[in-house]
């Protein structure tokens, strides 16, 4: 009776852990944020599990299910898309749960878009914060009202079609001389790290829209 949190790779399918792969090779089965990504990286890496759908749509209502087959005995691996569950992924509410019930967690080392992104921009990384992704509209602006002020290196996650809003009003709240670095397509073959000023990435992508794809990572600097 175990649950393991096993990251995937963001990218380069080398990036999986020696140990990542037996984990996935002995447990009963895995829970997965979509079970066709998942699905072509365990035939890649030559395993057949039976794979279960755990996503945000599903996680509220599946959990129960979830802790009921793992206090049957069964041992289950908790994977997202891309990286490490939790971090802006499926994963918080069973972890929690599991916890609450007694059961064992363990979470693996491994791959997560932000640290090299982070190591990559040149700012701090001895403080920082982790913003994740903005609200979309509830809470947008008042999440940014409370970052004015902050010291720290501030991550967040963007997808491509709102990366010009986020440049335009991270630039206004923050102040578009606030350094920064856009990074994307991580570890793949097309991949970016853009530095320079909010007004100055924000330009750079306004002149060359076709350029934005992937999930992306910002990196902002904290407040002198």
């Amino acid at each position: 009776m175990k649950l393991y949190l096993v990251p995937t790779p963001i990218g380069n399918l080398d990036d999986i852990t020696l140990r990542a792969i037996k984990v996935l090779q002995n447990v009963d089965a895995v829970l997965a944020e979509d079970t066709r990504n998942s699905g072509v990286l365990l035939k890649h890496l030559g395993i057949t599990k039976p794979l279960y759908a755990h996503h945000a749509h599903n996680e509220h209502h599946g959990t129960a299910g979830v802790v009921k087959l793992l206090k049957e005995g069964k041992t289950l691996a908790l994977v997202s898309d891309a990286g490490t569950p939790a971090i802006s992924d499926p994963g918080f509410l069973l972890v929690r749960e599991c916890l609450k019930q007694g059961i064992e967690v363990e979470c693996l080392p491994g791959a997560t878009a932000f640290v090299p992104a982070l190591v990559n921009s040149g700012l701090p990384a001895d403080r920082f914060t982790f913003e994740g992704f903005l609200p979309h509209k509830k809470g947008r602006q008042t999440r940014l009202k409370n970052l004015v002020e902050e010291e720290r290196t501030i991550i967040f996650y963007e997808s491509p079609h709102r990366l010009l809003k986020t440049l335009e009003q991270l630039g206004e709240y923050l102040g578009s001389e606030r350094q920064a670095c856009v990074s994307r397509e991580l570890t793949k073959l097309f991949e970016e790290n853009r530095r320079g000023t909010l007004a100055e990435l924000l330009l750079h992508y306004q002149l060359n829209p076709n350029t934005i794809k992937g999930e992306i990572v910002i990196i902002v600097a904290g407040r002198d």
